[in-house]
């Protein structure tokens, strides 16, 4: 497994995209962890304590509004449902998932460890499927064949880029 972390450090440019696309000011981004293939920023990396000193452990945060609404039609289908009863009833894929939660872990502990996060991920792992947006940003940001479920989840989504960039230049992000 090949854990990737942040891809690029963030710029002036990146941080005024992902404000636009989340529709306030980003906190704690260390990086952009995986860009649309429109360009943006989709995915960022998040510091483990963020600068207010509250600890975060969110480490890839999906920003993109038309790939989280896809990722929110899919929790309101059920996909996690789903999800979490193949987690307790097949052995190798919670051993796999168990493998994603600690490869966050690694991931993180390079941001930083604060204590009151010490072993938590994000998106339930390594025992629950709770979060589709978290799991899908840490399949995005690391690659495929890390986390099962994001795997699974971006497989489920359609193009959401595929119309136009959901922020622009011209019209800062009014086409969301």
């Amino acid at each position: 497994m090949r854990i990737r972390g942040p891809q690029q450090p963030v710029d002036a440019a990146d941080l005024a995209v992902v404000q636009r696309q989340l529709g306030r000011a980003p906190r704690g981004v260390v990086g952009v962890a995986h860009r649309c293939p429109c360009g943006a920023p989709d995915v960022v990396t998040t510091a483990a304590q963020l600068p207010d000193g509250t600890p975060f452990p969110t480490t890839y945060y999906a920003t993109c509004p038309r790939l989280t609404g896809a990722l929110s039609t899919l929790e309101s289908a059920g996909v996690m449902t789903a999800m979490q009863e193949r987690l307790g009833e097949d052995p190798q894929l919670a051993q796999d998932y168990r493998r994603a939660h600690e490869a966050y872990l690694t991931d993180r502990a390079r941001l930083g460890e604060p204590p009151e996060i010490a072993g938590i991920s994000a998106g339930g792992m390594p025992d629950r499927v709770k979060c589709l947006h978290v799991l899908a940003a840490h399949a995005l940001a690391v690659g495929p064949g890390v986390n099962p479920f994001g795997d699974q989840t971006l497989a489920l989504l359609p193009q959401w880029w595929a119309t136009q960039s959901c922020v622009t230049t011209e019209n800062e992000g009014d086409d969301r």
